[in-house]
């Protein structure tokens, strides 16, 4: 269900101990291998580390300030773009990478998948420390460490238009359940059987849904659905940053149906495991918020900035950088 589109892929082979890898030097996003321009790259040495992103605008951004923090702490950093986690997973496994940006109850569901069959209940929850218990009982045996969440968390959200909001006296979910109104809700068409969506909005909140427009996650198609009328609610993300633009607002998760995906650094303990890492990257965690995010998705979707301009200028602001 969560808007993740990623660009590009990662090559693995695995039981090689060299993997042609898209690399660029430094703090900007690294290139797929559909550019054709691959260069051999060993794992290296302890103090060069690769930086993972998949590819969509957030992670972009995270994976920029990873690097810019590791490198102010003494590491040289390359960036790739991976296209998904059954990519770059194994590629963390192996060393291959060592640091990506994730989402601590998607990344739990996903390694519980893997590990214990797609039919696993899921692990992930609304509990974050829950959540993170079991992620870290998944991460170790592969050999990865999962580092602390910060507090910006991007997970599934609700928006109404501002006027829907003002007419009926919306602030919650709980209260879009207590209106009795009929919503018909913009999202993707998996959003019928998810427990996070059509059915967690009925049963938890007493919502009347009483249509999914299949239109996809937070996609401007849903969102001028909502704006127009022809539907009520758009299912987005908590860092969505164009919400303003279509005169939507989100509703609260006031009885937090959504599971806990706050942002967590994964690190390969081969290399990256060490405090140094660990030090460098929770300065970070330490200030980034959800609203944060959003505004720097902004400012590279909306308003056309760099990234990795985006990612310094924020981390300079914030005295992370020198």
């Amino acid at each position: 269900m969560r808007r993740r589109a990623a660009r590009g892929a990662l090559a693995v082979r695995r039981g090689s101990a060299l993997v042609a890898l898209v690399l660029l030097s430094g703090c900007t996003t690294g290139p797929s291998l559909e550019n054709r321009d691959a260069v051999t790259v060993s794992p290296g040495d302890s103090r060069h580390l690769t930086i993972g992103s998949a590819g969509f605008t957030e992670s972009d951004l995270l994976a920029q300030m990873y690097a810019l923090l590791l490198n102010q702490a003494g590491y040289k950093t390359s960036m790739i773009t991976v296209a998904n986690r059954e990519l770059y997973e194994p590629a963390l496994e192996s060393g291959q990478i060592d640091v990506v940006p994730e989402y601590a109850a998607t990344f739990a569901d996903w390694l519980n998948a893997k590990t214990n069959g797609a039919d696993a209940p899921p692990v992930g929850s609304p509990d974050l420390d829950a959540t993170m218990a079991a992620l870290r009982k998944l991460a170790t045996p592969r050999g990865l460490t999962v580092l602390n969440p910060g507090r910006a968390v991007d997970q599934n959200a609700f928006a109404v238009t501002a006027a829907y909001a003002r007419q009926h006296h919306l602030k919650t979910l709980s209260d879009l359940g207590r209106s009795g109104l009929k919503v018909r809700l913009a999202a993707g068409d998996e959003c019928v059987q998810r427990p996070y969506c059509e059915p967690g909005l009925k049963k938890t909140f007493g919502i009347d849904i009483t249509a999914v427009d299949p239109k996809g996650v937070g996609t401007t198609q849903a969102k001028l659905a909502v704006q127009s009328g022809r539907d009520q609610m758009v299912l987005t993300t908590t860092t969505d940053a164009t919400l303003e633009e279509f005169g939507l607002v989100l509703l609260a998760d006031d009885k937090h149906l959504q599971n806990a995906d706050y942002v967590v650094p994964v690190v390969s303990r081969a290399r990256a495991g060490g405090r140094p890492v660990t030090k460098a990257l929770s300065k970070l965690n330490d200030v980034l918020t959800t609203a944060d995010l959003a505004s720097m998705n902004q400012q590279v979707d909306s308003w056309r900035r760099l990234p990795d301009d985006v990612a310094r200028t924020y981390l300079k602001d914030k005295g992370l950088l020198k």
